[in-house]
């Protein structure tokens, strides 16, 4: 299991707390017949923008396709918006704010360069490359850096090999 995958349950309950806590606060601040307005209305919001992000991001990967460009940055736009979309669907103030502001274009810009870093940390350099081209690299004007002396190896009792037996554990 990966070292990150054990906080999930924790975050969910957190989140879950968090979306209970700020619902309270609004139907106390605005009354709860507004507040239940609010979810409902931002739920039936996050609906309608599910479907039109689905669409659009499932038109920008075949026109990607179609002209032979890599897809990966319709791909992850249409990840994004339909991350955007979902959150707002989902029951809660909180999500929908996040959703909403995932929809917004700087935001969305920021959230698309975040997914698109650490998908390339993730698969091998010949899948991104396929997935969002060719990497750019910044080369830097001035003096060259000399490269790092490899150390040399230890040699322990004159170089002489040692004769030996591996025992695993267990089995003596």
């Amino acid at each position: 299991m990966r070292r990150g995958l054990r906080f999930v349950p924790l975050a969910l309950l957190l989140a879950v707390v968090l979306e209970l806590a700020v619902f309270v606060g609004v139907g106390r601040a605005l009354g709860f017949g507004v507040a239940v307005l609010l979810v409902f209305a931002a739920s039936l919001l996050g609906l309608v923008l599910l479907r039109r992000e689905g669409m659009r991001a499932w038109r920008g990967f075949r026109s990607a396709a179609a002209a032979g460009q890599p897809p990966g940055g319709q791909v992850t736009d249409g990840l994004v918006g339909l991350a955007g979309a979902l959150l707002l669907a989902a029951p809660g103030l909180v999500s929908g704010l996040v959703g909403l502001l995932l929809l917004v274009p700087p935001v969305r810009r920021l959230a698309r360069a975040g997914v698109r870093r650490a998908t390339e940390r993730r698969v091998s350099s010949m899948v991104a490359g396929d997935l969002f081209g060719p990497r750019t690299v910044r080369v830097r004007q001035g003096a060259p850096q000399p490269a790092p002396q490899p150390q040399q190896p230890v040699v322990v009792d004159g170089g002489r090999a040692i004769e030996g037996e591996i025992i695993e554990p267990g089995r003596q």
